[in-house]
């Protein structure tokens, strides 16, 4: 498998030309405002977004300011929602980092992200970049949206298969298919061609998250037990799901009291997951997650050889089969 360094080798140079770019999105004239977004810079992830965004574009056509404008773009929107989401979560955290808001506390965490969303706006209206605003627009409502529909079904525990399909789609999918929507619409792509990328961004997003999934259950730790976090959370996810579907009447009332009433019981939890295993839901995620990678790649058929295409098949692959 290819780390993400190379990967990147096709873009590398626009790569290192846009952190100065997106460091200048977001300035400000504020020197707290210009402390938090230091500090946010600073501590940034694997950068695999913008990353998208740069490979759709490069394997279109040249990449252009309208290609740089929609990295940050993305970038801002994606910022904003994760520090959004710490004060949601009511997270310490963030990448083995200090969240925002445990450093600063909540009020200037929520009006820190208000300013990168802010920002994002300005970006692309100075430049009247209103289809890439539509994309990243269009991702942030759904992204919303999808939070929202798994607090509502986490409270009665009701997600079935097709629930969690939608929610995945537009909790994490919604992202990275607007990442690589917006990278060919930057190179100039007809609407078709930028269709086909957000199916490429939406099967693989929702392929990243099933993987994700599927970490809980991984037997990685010191005692050779999964740790089960998903349950403690009482989050439904897909081997739980199939799990469930497939369980005994039995069966299946005590999953669901251990992940209503007892997720804190590591014994409990301990038998849920050996559940899970048993039914074959392991089986059925791994099946399921690399449907959708097939998928992926299938999109990707069209295009002619390039690095940009071979960094792109190469990302599906990373996305499969990382270890975190």
């Amino acid at each position: 498998m290819a780390t993400l360094s190379e990967i990147k080798k096709p873009i590398a140079d626009e790569m290192a030309i846009f952190e100065h770019k997106f460091k200048a999105a977001m300035a400000s004239n504020i020197p707290l405002l210009d402390r938090v977004t230091h500090y946010i810079v600073k501590r940034k992830g694997k950068q695999l977004r913008p990353m998208l965004v740069f490979l759709s574009a490069k394997m279109h056509s040249d990449i252009t300011e309208a290609t740089y404008r929609a990295a940050s773009l993305v970038e801002l929107m994606h910022t904003a929602t994760l520090v959004h989401d710490d004060v949601v979560d009511d997270s310490n955290q963030r990448r083995g980092f200090f969240s925002i808001n445990a450093i600063w506390k909540n009020k200037i965490a929520v009006l820190v992200g208000d300013f990168l969303l802010s920002k994002l706006l300005l970006l692309a209206t100075e430049h009247k970049e209103y289809q890439l605003l539509e994309i990243v627009s269009t991702a942030v409502k759904e992204m919303s949206e999808g939070e929202l529909l798994q607090i509502e079904k986490a409270r009665r525990l009701d997600v079935d298969e097709a629930i969690y399909f939608d929610i995945i789609r537009q909790k994490t999918a919604s992202l990275i298919a607007a990442c690589c929507a917006a990278g060919a619409a930057s190179s100039g792509a007809t609407d078709a061609v930028v269709d086909n990328m957000r199916n490429f961004g939406n099967y693989l997003g929702i392929a990243f998250q099933i993987k994700d999934d599927l970490f809980d259950y991984q037997r990685t730790n010191k005692a050779g037990k999964p740790s089960g976090i998903d349950i403690k959370e009482q989050k439904m996810t897909l081997p739980l799901i199939y799990t469930l579907q497939n369980a005994s009447w039995s069966d299946k009332r005590y999953i669901i009291n251990t992940v209503k009433n007892h997720n804190t019981n590591t014994k409990r939890v301990n038998k849920v997951i050996e559940m899970v295993y048993q039914s074959g839901g392991i089986a059925y995620a791994t099946d399921q997650m690399l449907h959708y990678k097939a998928l992926a790649v299938a999109c990707l058929n069209e295009y002619p050889k390039s690095d940009a295409l071979t960094a792109l098949r190469a990302i599906v692959d990373y996305v499969i089969d990382r270890e975190k």
